[in-house]
């Protein structure tokens, strides 16, 4: 059952079962469509992703696409040639678009701004995209879904209908683009010392109750052993952290899958009633300020989503949310950092 929820993760598409705490940053909008997939930060940042055809066969790469919010943004692209399997990669690569040479791309990594020009005209009709390699090697890259991306890329950047928009672009102002966002900061308040006697809460049953009574089976399998796959194990360790003078942090491992685990996370009282606030079961590592997650989309490692929760002092806000684009096995650990929220943690002074 837990494996079903990475593919939604890597989507951005999990849906928000719990009430957003107090301070809750809302986050921009992920969208993907066949080779091409889209990432917009609550910056107003967008990167847009684009892919080899799969079923057209081919070696992996990819081309990522960065625009700023705000008007007359300037849009970069940058290239990845798929290394997953450490293949000899060319000295130089030459961009070539419907058999026309384009000129060499800087350090392989960096097109240059008549090449983004080009691109981005191929990418909205059909067109064939290819990187030669000084070596004899040949990368395609896919046009299918551009269009659909850069438009809703547009459309979030509320560019549509002016001149620099990619696609719709028409004669409305260029000055009423809306402008890029600041990077919230959330600071954390300072550090309390765990008490021995909120360790020893870890084995106390009403505890574990109440977070069993708070917290669906969906949410926590561990919590419900009977009713899922922890019925032939024994309970899992709670562990217990103080975080003020009257409120704790309790995890515990809640599912498992094939390559991935999650931990549930709730703010408790430090007595009973005990009153769980359920944080989230994607956790991975905490410093009981911060909770961090990172999952596999899938067993070869070449995509991944991670997101992460701070502690301001009145609830846990998620802090950060992005995936590493398609599962497309351009590079081991992912392509690239896609981001939906971005934030600026700070310690207490």
């Amino acid at each position: 059952m837990r494996l079903s929820l990475i593919p939604l993760l890597i989507a951005g598409l999990l849906p928000v079962a719990h009430a957003a705490p107090a301070g809750a940053i809302t986050p921009g909008v992920a969208f993907s469509h066949e080779d091409w997939t889209l990432a917009c930060d609550n910056t107003r940042t967008c990167r847009a992703a684009g892919y080899q055809n799969e079923d057209a066969g081919g070696d992996p790469v990819s081309v990522l696409l960065t625009r700023r919010g705000g008007p007359d943004q300037p849009i970069g692209a940058e290239l990845m040639l798929g290394d997953y399997e450490e293949s000899d990669l060319p000295g130089t690569v030459t961009l070539r678009i419907n058999g026309t040479a384009l000129g060499t791309v800087a350090d392989n990594t960096r097109f240059s701004a008549a090449q983004v020009t080009a691109l981005l005209k191929a990418l909205v009709k059909d067109s064939r995209i290819e990187l030669i390699g000084d070596n004899g090697r040949q990368w395609t890259l896919s046009d299918r879904g551009a269009s659909a991306v850069l438009l809703k890329m547009d459309e979030f950047q509320g560019r549509l209908g002016t001149p620099g928009a990619i696609l719709r672009k028409g004669s409305r102002a260029e000055a009423s683009v809306p402008a890029s966002l600041p990077v919230p900061v959330v600071t954390l308040p300072r550090r309390v010392a765990t008490r021995p006697a909120d360790e020893a809460l870890a084995n106390a049953p009403a505890l574990r109750a109440a977070l069993a009574a708070a917290t669906s089976q969906d949410d926590c399998e561990s919590l419900h052993p009977s009713e899922g796959t922890y019925a032939d194990e024994g309970p899992q360790a709670i562990e217990v952290k103080r975080l003020d003078n009257r409120r704790l942090l309790v995890s515990m491992t809640c599912w498992r899958g094939a390559y991935n685990a999650g931990s549930g996370y709730w703010v408790v009282n430090d007595h009973a009633p005990y009153q769980p606030a359920y944080i989230t079961n994607l956790g991975v590592d905490d410093d009981v300020l911060t909770i961090s997650s990172s999952h596999k989309g899938r067993g070869l490692g070449d995509c991944w989503s991670s997101a992460s929760w701070a502690w301001n002092g009145t609830a846990y806000v998620k802090t950060s949310e992005s995936t590493t684009g398609l599962c497309r096995l351009v590079a081991a650990g992912g392509a690239w950092d896609l981001p939906t929220l971005v934030t600026e943690v700070k310690e207490a002074p």
